[in-house]
């Protein structure tokens, strides 16, 4: 077994084999860019090695750097994580060379599973199910075009050497084969320096399910079930579960034993993915291999309780596989939630910034739940434009498929992410969203069901009586803690009021007081809007970010934050702004007038922090509405942001190679 390894990555990926390599009793060495120079992945392993400036271009892409940290620090073996070098078969090729050991398969099966053309073309050789398409080099758009009339509507256009959702694009028809083709050969150019892409039938309302592998260098090879990870955006995962509550047995021993057939043609050595689109009826069809660790990894670990970091050193390390297929049990189901720094509320555009609050819920067995986050975070990182938006994996485990989305809602709920945008709100809306707790989903759910973009849930009567509940308690709690100061010449708040009005939104709900008595822990019965009472239990203090406790029967776990005169309060996907005043207050407050917000209808506004890709007009040129206007990239992103009516161009403000901040203004308008 390995003394050392190198961990060839940053972030949640790096930090997790840190975990498991301690475990083991093995030494880590850390690399890491200016950018990630206080990382929590630096501060975790035993060593650490500088590799050079922030973009990844410089640092962890260069294999000459990481071969020089493996020598100057002893490691015998590098593990790479995912994306990155993860899927170079050159990596690999010159570690061995250097007599370095690569975690993770050989040279061969990258090369014939991590390029997505020839890849297609072995899983055609072997016998295994794929989708219609052309595997071979598209010359130029004109071709593209020709090629996806031959296949038929729609098709995908994939990089060839992507993964991530980059380089990747959906033409409906015609029109849209040209751009997609020009914007997934740029992207894939400027993620994986290889602008080949390929075309292929897209499959419609398909799920996205996949097999995890695992083989050794002693002709062993076995499947350890299947993940659901059909609720993506952008081509790219948001949530992922397993087993999949689609597959029946049948279909599921079927796709695993395809799978395990295509891992030992390929002499596949480690943990790898073969992953596969099914439609309506259960047909399923391969869509690729990757011979790498994949994000989603954990789910598998957390229903199979097999720790496929550990299985992975132990194969490089030259042992047999301890397991055989009948020892693998899928036991209850696991939900996963990738929380990406991203703005929901502006189309999911990447936000960076400073974390000043990061406080993930508590991991670990609370009776038969299990939470587990994997990140590469803490208060105070910085979240730069450089790498990949994702901060996290919360998962949660559960006996039940319900039980376990029910777990993962009170964790985001628990969540506290301050500093910079994210998705946590979206993710706590998708567990109570009906689709996804029946399990009726498809690749197309978020396009399907947030057509025009995510928005605040807006709050039923149900739910406002607990928002209400909350912002009163709350309250109450603050006027007697000022009603206790030293000092004062007379209490702040007198008598108990009883009566009480609160503004949700724009609403104004009347609350009284019907028994109880303020004190923590609190329990007070109260009436919102003149409806039954309620009685409201919770051990909150002043200055808690999450206020816990039961409304009526309901266990409720919200994050409130201080606002002007009231509270901002995140629930369920919900966010509200909420305040609690007496009934003449709110009378007065009726007739303030409402704040107009500014007019930027003549202004093309940077949407996200990101970097000017191209600028597609000049100034005094017309432009027709859906016409390209500029592109910006973020996150290895291209954005492309076009008019959204008919406009003539007044003054543009940037060009192209300009690093510009949100909302900063990119073109002015007549």
């Amino acid at each position: 077994m390995f003394t050392k390894i190198l961990i060839a990555n940053r972030g949640e990926i790096a930090c997790r084999v840190i975990r498991t390599a301690r475990k083991m009793g093995i030494a880590t060495v850390a690399v890491y860019s200016d950018a990630d120079r206080d990382a929590l992945h630096v501060e975790m392993a035993d060593e650490a090695v500088h590799i050079g400036p922030s973009p990844a271009a410089q640092s962890y892409l260069v294999p000459e750097k990481i071969i020089a940290a493996c020598k100057a620090t002893g490691a015998q073996a590098v593990h790479p994580g995912y994306g990155f070098l993860s899927e170079r078969a050159a990596f690999c090729e010159a570690l061995e060379a250097e007599g370095v050991v690569f975690i993770g398969p050989k040279p061969k099966a990258i090369k014939a599973m991590g390029d997505k053309i020839e890849s297609k073309k072995f899983a055609n050789a072997a016998e295994v199910s794929t989708v219609p398409g052309w595997l071979g080099v598209i010359e130029n758009a004109d071709h593209a075009e020709k090629i996806a009339g031959e296949i038929g509507y729609p098709v995908m256009i994939k990089a060839s050497a992507g993964g991530g959702g980059k380089g990747m694009r959906i033409a409906w028809d015609r029109s849209e084969v040209r751009d997609g083709f020009d914007r997934a050969r740029s992207e894939a150019k400027s993620s994986f320096g290889d602008d080949r892409v390929f075309i292929e039938k897209f499959v419609v309302d398909p799920r996205h399910i996949e097999i995890q592998v695992l083989a050794d260098a002693h002709g062993n090879a076995l499947y350890l079930g299947e993940r659901e990870c059909s609720i993506q955006r952008r081509n790219q995962k948001v949530a992922e579960e397993a087993p999949s509550p689609f597959l029946d047995a049948k279909t599921r021993k079927a796709m695993g034993e395809q799978s395990v057939a295509l891992a030992r043609a390929v002499d596949y050595q480690s943990a790898g993915t073969v992953e596969f689109i099914v439609d309506k009826d259960k047909n399923f069809y391969f869509l690729e291999m990757n011979t790498r660790l994949q994000v989603e990894h954990p789910v598998t670990e957390l229903v199979t309780g097999i720790d496929l970091v550990e299985q992975m050193i132990r194969v490089a390390a030259g042992e047999k596989l301890a397991i055989k297929q009948s020892d693998v049990k899928l036991n209850g189901w696991a939900v996963e939630s990738r929380l990406y720094a991203e703005d929901p509320y502006r189309n999911f555009l990447p936000s960076i910034g400073r974390l000043t609050r990061y406080r993930p819920p508590e991991e670990g067995q609370f009776g038969d739940i299990v939470i587990r986050n994997d990140t590469g975070v803490t208060e105070g990182s910085e979240i730069s434009m450089f790498y990949d938006p994702m901060l996290a994996k919360l998962c949660t485990w559960a006996s039940t498929r319900l039980e376990a989305i029910d777990a993962m809602s009170e964790a985001l709920d628990s969540f506290v992410v301050d500093g910079i945008e994210h998705n946590i709100p979206f993710l706590a809306a998708l567990m109570q969203h009906p689709r996804w707790r029946k399990g009726e989903i498809s690749t197309g759910f978020i396009a399907e069901e947030y057509p025009d973009g995510f928005a605040p849930v807006v709050p039923n009567s149900e739910e406002r009586a607990v928002l209400a509940s909350i912002v009163t308690a709350v309250e109450l709690l603050r006027r007697d803690r000022l009603d206790r100061l030293g000092g004062r010449l007379a209490p702040h708040s007198g008598a108990l009021k009883r009566d009480w009005v609160v503004k949700i939104g724009e609403d104004y709900l009347p609350v009284s007081i019907i028994e109880g008595m303020v004190s923590i822990p609190m329990e007070i019965d109260l009436s919102i809007d003149g409806c039954k009472a309620l009685t409201v239990s919770s051990d909150w203090r002043p200055g808690d970010l999450i206020w816990r406790g039961t409304v009526g029967k309901r266990r409720v776990a919200a994050q409130i934050r201080p606002v002007a005169n009231g509270l901002r309060i995140a629930w369920k996907g919900m966010s509200v702004t909420a305040r609690a005043m007496l009934p003449r207050t709110a009378e007065l407050e009726r007739l303030m007038p409402d704040k107009v917000a500014p007019d930027t209808s003549k202004l093309l506004l940077c949407p996200m922090p990101g970097l000017v890709v191209s600028i597609a007009v000049a100034e005094g040129q017309e432009v027709k509405a859906g016409e390209t206007l500029a592109v910006v990239e973020a996150m290895k992103m291209e954005n492309v942001l076009r008019a959204e009516r008919d406009l003539v161009v007044a003054k543009l403000n940037a060009k192209p190679g300009d690093s510009l901040a949100v909302d900063a203004v990119i073109m002015e308008f007549a």
